[in-house]
């Protein structure tokens, strides 16, 4: 990908769109959900990070409210359930910092609604991010979808895997890389992804992201690699990252950081180079904190 001329001050509209919950560690519980994350790291690098989202009509949910609130996001696009409970997810993270999660079923976010907001919100919006978790639901699915599809032509659409537990299917998979911009994923999510849609794993990880490149029409592949790095992957070329040493506290929403990065390096159209120093940044530091969301005032840039 070759620079563009573009003005890079310019304040991007981005969304966060799918879960939204309360990750529950033995020390306590933390906002999460992959696209909450998401537009936290978007608002702390300086941008519009929104959350679009649905949460129940419980003390979690007003929890969730305030918690928004003080880390400087809109509530705006976030719906409130009169039926179903906030979501929540039990997490226990290993000795070497990696996450399990067991996640609640029949929540507030498997039951979206494609209402007015949302539909002026994927009109305006520079940059949709989406999961697969949050389609398994028929509900959510079917109003993921119909937001994407609301959105504008020049719109990016990063589709994050995401692939949890059971909640996934070659179905969901095969549907969202079809309207996808960008496909992101991990060096574990890639060979349950090959094996979904068929492919031999002999290839090489930079084949296998060719293949996915040429088979849905994708702008550009991203793989991260943990404390290995990433590897991105477009048309015509490929940029291996080694990864930055730090002392990894917990990973939750390091990948999510590592997304925002480079979501807004890709709208500035940044070379892969520069898309991939910017997302390793990000992505490694939020490892060596604690918690999904560490403190704007002591954000890397």
């Amino acid at each position: 990908m070759q620079e563009k001329s573009m003005n890079t001050k310019r304040e991007y509209i981005i969304v966060g769109l799918g879960e939204l919950l309360w990750d529950i560690f033995l020390q306590g519980k933390c906002l999460g959900g992959a696209p909450a994350n998401f537009a936290y790291h978007i608002s702390a690098l300086g941008h519009k990070g929104i959350i679009a989202s649905r949460i129940g009509k419980d003390t979690l949910g007003k929890e969730i409210i305030n918690v928004i609130a003080t880390l400087g996001l809109t509530r705006e696009y976030i719906q409130i359930d009169p039926n179903h409970p906030t979501g929540t997810v039990d997490v226990r993270v290993d000795s070497n910092g990696h996450p399990k999660y067991t996640i609640t079923e029949n929540v507030a976010w498997d039951f979206f609604e494609f209402d007015e907001k949302w539909k002026i919100l994927a009109k305006k919006a520079d940059a949709v991010c989406f999961g697969s978790l949050a389609q398994r639901s028929s509900e959510s699915r079917t109003t993921i979808i119909e937001f994407l599809k609301h959105t504008g032509k020049e719109i990016v659409r990063i589709f994050d895997i995401n692939l949890r537990q059971n909640f996934y299917s070659p179905e969901i998979i095969i549907q969202s890389l079809k309207i996808s911009s960008i496909l992101k994923l991990n060096d574990e999510e890639l060979p349950i992804l090959i094996d979904l849609l068929g492919y031999q794993k002999k290839e090489s990880e930079e084949e296998l992201c060719r293949l996915l490149i040429e088979k849905y029409g994708l702008d550009l592949v991203c793989l991260t690699k943990g404390r290995n790095g990433s590897l991105l992957v477009n048309e015509r070329e490929t940029v291996k990252h080694p990864g930055r040493k730090v002392t990894v506290i917990d990973t939750v929403g390091a990948g999510d950081a590592f997304t925002a990065a480079l979501a807004i390096q890709y709208l500035k159209g940044s070379s892969l180079e520069r898309i991939s120093e910017a997302a390793n940044k990000l992505g490694s530091w939020v490892a060596s904190q604690a918690g999904a969301t560490p403190p704007a005032n002591k954000y890397v840039q």
